[in-house]
């Protein structure tokens, strides 16, 4: 049986060429977002957080692993490293195609529900009957322009926890370059002292058995080469894992073999900044914040959205076209919508209340925490930078000093070989404490950024 011409596409009919003109307009209401554009402005906003070019690898995959490539082929700096992080780690270009299924679900939420088409035939004796329906999801089509911009605030927190997700693999890269910087220049000094510790040793035993040194003397300088080899082996095996760490975040498969560190930390610079209006700085760009007030913005969407939709949201426009072979064709128009009798939609709009008030009130407590977080990174920041400036500045140079006076007064027989090695053992301790506050300062100053950036919501 061939049916043609159903009623709702018939452009004679005065119903169909008005529902056929809703279609048409509806269906150009929305119109697919490219994710080019919306990757580019999150790689945009990133780039100006960690003030370093953001690359995308799913851009041009074999111009990434070329650049992978080039980065790895010499010392990784750390911002070399935040790099082959953002260009090689599998988990992130996940987050990537992530984002780009919210695009699709964008485009999804804000085009019109498809209407439904119905065809039947019946037969009665000689009488044949044909049936063509279409039914519309009127009320869905009708709140469309409202439902639009609550899609639209949601794929803007996608686009949000995506640039969330850049900016704390970057952060994270970033500490693990330190970290393990700090710890291969440790196990390095490490090894130093353990040829010192052994050289010490072996002059201990010499000299005990020409009868000038006590056994005293002997047994605290094999204790000090014992420490020293278990040191040793400590310092090395907190620098593989540190390495291990750090090659987890670039996603290379083949760890720590693929990559060099310099040999040292940054040298710490001769003052911190002025300190500005942080607080006010991460009010403004802290990503947490601006999460909780989208949450907000789209609760309060929400919730106009349920009140004006109590009942509209339950309307179906129909139309059909009865055909038979013995009367005439009948054409017409149904609306049809639930009777409000048991469910008025009063618990909806107050879920919608609630939900609205609890964004409210987490918004202003994520405030409260944002400021909180700063102020404690700052004071952080502040106080390693003074500890390793301590180091750099005084206790070093002065270790360094006492042990020159010492090794004259040794070679003019002031003192003897063990003074002078306590003397070393104290400059050795403030080397390796000034290592490690240097590491502390850079790591401050990490946190410090990322409790600007607010890359994770605040407990």
């Amino acid at each position: 049986m061939r049916l043609s011409n159903p009623f709702v596409f018939n452009p004679h009919l005065p119903a169909g060429r008005c529902l056929a003109g809703l279609l048409l307009a509806l269906g150009g209401c929305a119109h697919p977002g490219a994710f080019d554009d919306a990757a580019t402005g999150v790689a945009s906003s990133a780039a100006r957080h960690l003030a370093q070019p953001v690359p995308r690898a799913d851009a041009d995959p074999s111009a990434a692993a070329s650049r992978v490539r080039e980065l790895l082929s010499r010392p990784l700096s750390s911002d070399d490293a935040v790099q082959v992080a953002l260009l090689n780690h599998r988990g992130l270009q996940a987050h990537w195609a992530a984002l780009g299924q919210a695009q699709a679900d964008l485009v999804q939420a804000t085009r019109p529900a498809n209407p439904s088409l119905t065809l039947g035939a019946a037969r009665r004796g000689h009488a044949r009957e044909s049936r063509v329906g279409a039914e519309f999801p009127l009320g869905q089509w009708l709140t469309l322009p409202l439902a639009a911009p609550l899609a639209q605030a949601q794929f803007e927190q996608a686009q949000r926890g995506m640039l969330r997700e850049v900016l704390t693999l970057a952060r994270a890269t970033r500490k693990a370059h330190i970290e393990a910087v700090a710890a291969t220049q440790a196990a390095a000094y490490q090894a130093q002292v353990q040829e010192v510790a052994d050289t010490a040793a072996e002059l201990a035993r010499r000299m005990k058995a020409a009868g000038n040194w006590s056994r005293l003397a002997e047994a605290r300088e094999q204790a000090f080469a014992a420490e020293s080899a278990m040191a040793l082996a400590a310092s090395r095996q907190a620098r593989q894992q540190a390495l291990e760490r750090l090659a987890r975040c670039l996603g290379l498969e083949d760890g720590p073999r693929a990559f060099t560190l310099p040999e040292q930390l940054p040298a710490l610079p001769d003052a911190l900044p002025e300190p500005a209006e942080l607080e006010q700085l991460a009010m403004s760009q802290r990503l947490d914040l601006r999460a909780a007030r989208s949450e907000a913005e789209a609760a309060a969407q929400r919730l106009g959205l349920t009140r004006r939709t109590r009942f509209i949201d339950v309307l179906t426009l129909g139309a059909e076209r009865i055909g038979s072979n013995e009367e005439a064709n009948e054409h017409g128009i149904e609306v049809r919508f639930e009777l409000p009798l048991f469910d008025w939609g009063e618990s909806r709009v107050s879920r919608a209340e609630a939900q609205y008030m609890q964004a409210v009130h987490r918004a202003a407590e994520a405030a409260v925490n944002a400021r909180s977080q700063v102020r404690e990174a700052q004071a952080a920041a502040r106080h390693r930078f003074e500890v390793a400036q301590r180091f750099r500045d005084e206790i070093v140079p002065l270790r360094k000093r006492i042990a020159d006076e010492q090794l004259l007064r040794y070679n003019g027989m002031l003192i003897s070989v063990f003074e002078l090695l306590a003397d070393a053992r104290a400059q050795i301790d403030a080397v390796r404490g000034s290592i490690e506050a240097t590491r502390d300062h850079w790591l401050a100053q990490a946190d410090l950024e990322a409790a600007l950036t607010g890359e994770t919501p605040a407990p």
